[in-house]
């Protein structure tokens, strides 16, 4: 089973020669809307490691087998946040995306426009678990939303030849101790994971609004 990857880079914009209309008022407090709700998720998961940096990341995954991945803040002032994952070339970073209401994997792809995006962190990560992906050729991007190829935008990453990639298995998140899922969060995700219509099931209010504080199953 091989996970998603894709071609990362410092860049700043997506698309730095179209530029974007100056954001409005409603448009700065959907921001702020869907930036909080993406935190409470990523606080909610356990496995959000806040601003522990990439040297530390690389120390928390060193002893834990491909595909374990965590979320950290990110230490790129134009970034709010990164995925650290266990390769089988060692542990490495990703960087995330905002831009307007969605988030989505760093890249320098000529496919970039065409890569998938998502409304917050937990669904980025969530929808690349268990992907098949090819370690060759360019980032690309499929219908199902898959990429192919990575590489790693940090000094802490495995160093690659020119042109080569690192495979990313995106399998289980690393949980910070003192946040270790409590049972009832563990009966939510089996619940989110089997369940096809949360609003079907039933149950009382409180417990259907429950599951809907954190509709995942990672």
């Amino acid at each position: 089973m091989v996970a998603p990857a894709v071609t990362t880079s410092h860049h700043v914009d997506p698309d730095p020669f179209c530029p974007h209309p100056p954001q409005t008022p409603s448009d700065r407090d959907e921001d702020l809307s869907c930036i909080a709700a993406t935190f409470q998720y990523l606080q909610t998961s356990g496995w959000y490691w806040g601003s522990i940096s990439a040297s530390q990341a690389r120390d928390k995954l060193l002893a834990k087998s491909e595909g374990t991945f965590l979320v950290r803040d990110s230490s790129h002032p134009q970034y709010m946040v990164a995925l650290s994952v266990m390769t089988h070339c060692g542990p490495t970073s990703v960087r995330i995306q905002y831009k307007r209401g969605s988030f989505w994997l760093d890249s320098l792809s000529p496919e970039l426009p065409h890569l998938q995006s998502f409304p917050d962190v937990i669904s980025l990560i969530q929808r690349y678990i268990g992907s098949a992906h090819t370690p060759h050729g360019p980032a690309t991007s499929t219908e199902d939303g898959r990429l192919s190829k990575i590489k790693p935008n940090h000094v802490h990453s495995p160093p690659l030849a020119k042109d080569s990639g690192v495979i990313l298995k995106l399998l289980r998140p690393l949980h910070r101790p003192e946040t270790f899922p409590r049972l009832q969060h563990l009966a939510r995700l089996a619940i989110n994971r089997n369940a096809n219509c949360l609003d079907q099931l039933p149950l009382p209010k409180p417990l259907l609004d429950y599951l809907h504080d954190y509709p995942f199953h990672i």
